[in-house]
C-alpha cells in the first residue's frame, strides 16, 4: 500500500520549544485526548518514504474522515464511510481506494481509541520533552503501526510516522491544530468527488 497515497519515514526532531522535564502522559488521558478530538484542521508537512516532502492542509473528523488537501497539485486523500480514495493530480482517473480498516490511521480515527487494549501499544516512551506512543492492530499487527508524538501541558498530537503493510514509513508533521471547527460533509463525500472530476 502507497503511503502518499495515505498521507498519512523517521520521526523528525520538532522545531518547537517545550518545557523541561516533561513527563510522560498516561495512555488512558492520550486515549481522552484522541476521543474527545471531534474536529480539527492544521497545515502539514510530510515526508514521504522515498525522501520527497510535501505539505498541505488536514482536515480530521472523527470518527473515520479525514482529508488531505496537497499543495502544489490537485492531489486528494479522503477517508469516509470506512474507505479511503487516493486522487492523483495529474491524473483523471478513477481513485485508488481501500479499507481504512488495514490501515494504520484508522486507530486514531476509531469512533472509542482505547490504547490500554492488550498488544494494541507496543511502545509508549518519553523522548525530547514529547511522549511517544507506537501502535497496531492488535489482531492484525500485519498492516502496520502508527508512531504518535504528543506534547503536554495541554496534551496535543504534532505528529505520527506511518509504517505501513510494505515496510515503508511516512511522516505527517502537523502545524498549529485549530480544533472544534466546522467541516462540511461535503469534505469527505468521495463520491461527489470522482463525479467532480470526470
Amino acid at each position: 500500500m502507497k503511503l502518499k497515497t495515505l498521507a498519512l519515514a523517521p520521526v523528525l526532531c520538532l522545531a518547537l520549544a517545550f518545557p523541561a522535564l516533561a513527563e510522560k502522559i498516561p495512555l488512558n488521558d492520550i486515549s481522552r485526548y484522541l476521543n474527545n478530538l471531534k474536529t480539527a484542521k492544521a497545515d502539514f508537512t510530510q515526508v514521504n518514504a522515498d525522501g520527497s516532502i510535501s505539505t498541505g492542509v488536514v482536515y480530521i473528523q472523527r470518527p473515520q474522515r479525514v482529508r488531505f488537501e496537497y499543495k502544489g497539485d490537485n492531489t486528494l486523500v479522503m477517508a469516509s464511510a470506512g474507505n479511503v480514495a487516493v486522487f492523483d493530480g495529474k491524473t483523471r482517473g478513477e481513485p485508488q481506494q481501500y479499507p481504512l480498516s488495514k490501515t494504520p490511521l484508522s486507530l486514531i480515527l476509531a469512533p472509542n481509541v482505547d490504547l490500554s487494549r492488550a498488544r494494541m501499544v507496543t511502545a509508549h516512551t518519553e523522548q525530547k520533552n514529547t511522549t511517544v506512543v507506537t501502535a497496531q492492530d492488535p489482531q492484525h499487527p500485519e498492516y502496520g503501526n502508527i508512531q504518535m508524538v504528543f506534547t503536554a501541558n495541554p496534551t496535543q498530537l504534532r505528529q505520527w510516522v506511518v509504517t505501513d503493510d510494505t515496510g515503508k514509513r511516512t511522516t505527517v508533521i502537523l502545524g498549529d491544530m485549530q480544533t472544534g471547527v466546522s467541516i462540511p460533509a461535503s469534505a469527505f463525500a468521495i463520491q461527489n468527488e470522482i463525479a467532480r472530476r470526470k
